[in-house]
């Protein structure tokens, strides 16, 4: 069981929280440096985003009758991210969602995915990702039900931390080029035959560092059974003082139920992008380009 000491905050983001619908990752940021994810509502907002395209323009989810098919890897209609972002083994990630309704509690994950060797994941078939899992934190307290009925959950964290999640980059991970796979599984309607809601967002990173581990990974449909109880229970009945988050283990070297201290720092600007194998960002790259082809119209 896990404790929490920010009640006090949980109360105040209570009642900012009740109007808010479904959610997507807006943006992730690392060292005060963000980078863009997916926008539903604006879809050719950036189209060097880092974040996968997706179908899901209602925001929505996934649920049971979309586990075993690819609707569940990046979510509907995923497809690849057009760039990467360049990330330290070590690094924390500011994962931003865009609200978390307080009605939906329930686990938060996050996977990584290589796209194989010296291989960007922006072409990268997405039925080939075998992810493994790097965090993950479920049921806080079951009898907690000071913000709702249903308990205390990660998701009640995540809406505490300004909608946003912290997940760390394990050291060990060997350099190369990853999808970042983050999920929240929403469970207040899972006592329903296909109640359970899943968000899963995938993003494009690469990963620096001197790691040598690469852990062997799962197949995206097949990460969850769509008949395992963890995805088919009643949180309301007052009961619940365990739960088991679905989906494999958290990999060896990581402590499963811990998250690093929860922050939000506010990113003082945009973080620099890649495409492929290349080392000079895309930004400076076109910033280089018009320096060195003068405008026609200048004389």
């Amino acid at each position: 069981m896990h404790r929490c000491s920010c009640l006090g905050l949980l109360a105040l983001a209570y009642g900012a929280s009740l109007g808010i619908a479904h959610s997507y990752v807006s943006n992730i940021n690392v060292d005060r440096l963000m980078y863009d994810g997916f926008h539903p509502p604006t879809p050719d907002l950036n189209p060097l985003a880092i974040g996968w395209y997706t179908a899901a323009f209602d925001q929505g989810y996934v649920n049971q009758t979309g586990f075993t098919t690819e609707e569940i890897i990046c979510h509907r209609g995923s497809r690849n991210a057009n760039a990467h972002a360049l990330i330290q083994a070590g690094d924390r990630i500011h994962v931003q969602w865009n609200g978390w309704p307080i009605s939906h509690k329930g686990p938060v994950m996050d996977y990584l995915a290589s796209c194989g060797e010296n291989q960007p994941c922006e072409k990268v078939d997405k039925n080939d990702l075998r992810f493994f899992k790097i965090s993950e934190l479920g049921l806080l307290d079951g009898a907690n039900t000071t913000f709702g009925p249903g308990g205390l959950w990660a998701t009640d964290l995540l809406i505490v931390n300004n909608n946003s999640w912290i997940v760390e980059i394990p050291p060990q991970i060997k350099p190369g080029f990853y999808v970042l796979r983050t999920e929240i599984i929403a469970l207040h309607n899972a006592s329903n035959a296909i109640g359970s809601q899943n968000y899963p967002q995938c993003l494009n990173i690469r990963i620096a560092g001197s790691g040598t581990v690469l852990p062997s990974g799962t197949l995206g449909r097949e990460l969850y059974d769509p008949d395992e109880p963890s995805v088919h229970l009643d949180i309301y009945n007052g009961t619940l003082s365990t739960y088991r988050i679905p989906g494999p283990t958290v990999v060896s070297g990581v402590k499963a139920g811990t998250i690093p201290p929860l922050s939000h720092p506010l990113p003082t600007g945009p973080g620099a992008t890649y495409v492929g194998t290349a080392t000079t960002p895309v930004n400076a790259q076109a910033t280089r380009t018009a320096i060195q082809t003068p405008s026609p119209f200048i004389r």
